[in-house]
């Protein structure tokens, strides 16, 4: 049975009456400002990045992962990766990492280069980020083009090359016969010729970066051959020559590419060029974020480049090479990018 609220209702309504009667007329307010308009969200950013080779390789894949986290981790944005994607599969990795909403495709890898620009062209609300070796030709305007510039990070490792020698005898070792890989050596002779030493250059390539049993075949052809320094530009195939250097009969030295690998030879090894992929990366996709579309990012050592602190020289040497790094980060020293084959 319910209980009859309405005397108390009444009276609630009386009292409420006879104090509005008595109160005190308050002064006239302002009206309130008219609610500012909600600001619409921008738009959510999902990066995929697409690696040629496995992220446990401790070189050239690992740096990109990396990049791909601290991307992630720093701006906040949630990131994706495919590992050991063969040439031929790019295409149709990037259009499933599109399909499922990533905005922004980075291809890690000059391989990856031309169709990271074709597909640029179809999807134009999408953004990539490709590497490549040289300044695009009329890319979309959807892509950001990261230009490795191998050559000039050997410019200051044939300086070091050729002051640390004894023999008078440098070797480098490839992997591929492509235009970075030339204009490596181009710009390893350069720095000799800059410095005005009596140093023969001895190029060779191993036909494949990743080839250990090959790479320390001709590095035991090298240390046969008087080559007293080898500068490597391998991946996988830096082990053969750190297994080659160990067991020559007298004192070789080598330098590597991309990581510290100073733990496979600490006897031997001298110095490597480090390559950051993280910071360029996030200045990209910073950008990206910040409404910028497309552009070219040269790498350098003032960009993502860097060498090693030399072990086993002199102090005189490592404050030469100090000097030559500073002149070419200010650009007193211009290294040229030559492509042209090497016989």
């Amino acid at each position: 049975m319910r209980k009859r609220l309405v005397p108390l209702a009444l009276l609630a309504l009386l009292a409420a009456l006879f104090l509005t009667q008595c109160a005190v007329p308050a002064p006239p307010q302002a009206p309130a400002p008219a609610a500012a308009p909600a600001e619409e969200a921008g738009p959510t950013f999902k990066l995929a990045s697409i690696f040629p080779g496995v992220i446990t390789d401790a070189d050239y894949n690992t740096l990109a992962y990396i990049g791909t986290t601290e991307v992630g981790k720093d701006l906040g944005i949630e990131v994706a990766y495919s590992e050991s994607v063969a040439v031929p599969d790019v295409d149709r990795v990037m259009r499933e990492y599109i399909a499922d909403g990533y905005n922004i495709i980075f291809t890690h890898g000059g391989q990856f280069f031309n169709q990271t620009l074709t597909l640029a062209a179809e999807f134009p609300d999408v953004y990539f980020i490709a590497e490549g070796d040289a300044p695009a030709e009329n890319p979309p305007e959807n892509v950001w083009v990261i230009d490795r510039n191998f050559h000039v990070g050997f410019y200051g490792v044939g300086a070091l090359a050729a002051m640390i020698t004894e023999t008078g005898k440098v070797g480098y070792l490839g992997g591929l016969t492509l235009p970075f890989s030339y204009a490596e050596v181009h710009a390893m002779q350069q720095a000799i010729d800059d410095l005005g030493l009596d140093v023969e250059l001895k190029p060779v390539w191993v036909g494949n970066f990743n080839d250990p049993t090959k790479a320390r075949e001709l590095a035991d052809a090298m240390i046969a051959e008087d080559v007293d320094v080898i500068v490597g530009s391998l991946n996988l195939g830096m082990l053969g020559v750190f297994e080659a250097v160990k067991s020559a009969p007298r004192q070789v030295w080598v330098t590597a590419k991309y990581t510290d690998k100073s733990n496979f030879a600490p006897d031997n090894y001298v110095t490597s060029l480090l390559y950051d992929f993280a910071g360029p990366l996030k200045d990209i996709v910073s950008k990206i974020m910040a409404g910028e579309r497309g552009g070219y990012y040269p790498l350098g050592f003032d960009t993502g480049v860097s060498l090693q602190e030399p072990k086993h020289v002199s102090d005189e040497v490592k404050q030469r090479i100090d000097e030559i790094t500073q002149k070419l980060i200010s650009g007193e020293i211009t290294v040229i990018k030559n492509t042209e084959p090497i016989e």
